[in-house]
């Protein structure tokens, strides 16, 4: 969600959210889908969990060795997200 309203921000497009609720004006509701999509993809193409693992192993390093690897990244074609009908309404 913060990447989304950041950018939406940049594009001087209003926006709004509650949990997994977001507005915008109608005249934007294009973009602001456009941009969502985007930023899902930009989000889930790097390693979170791998990432998340190593910064907490960095700030507490009495934990190193003791959290799981995460589990391997799926085959989601993640490009496959901004063509989906049903990714977000």
């Amino acid at each position: 969600m913060l990447l989304t309203a950041i950018e939406c921000s940049r594009q001087n497009i209003e926006f709004a959210a509650v949990h997994d609720s977001y507005w915008t004006h109608a005249a934007t509701v294009d973009e602001m889908n456009g941009i969502l999509r985007d930023k899902f993809v930009e989000l889930h193409e790097n390693a979170l969990l791998e990432n998340v693992k190593c910064g907490l192993e960095e700030m507490h390093p009495k934990l190193k060795g003791l959290l799981p690897d995460p589990p391997e990244m799926g085959t989601l074609d993640l490009e496959q997200v901004k063509k989906s009908t049903f990714f977000f309404h």
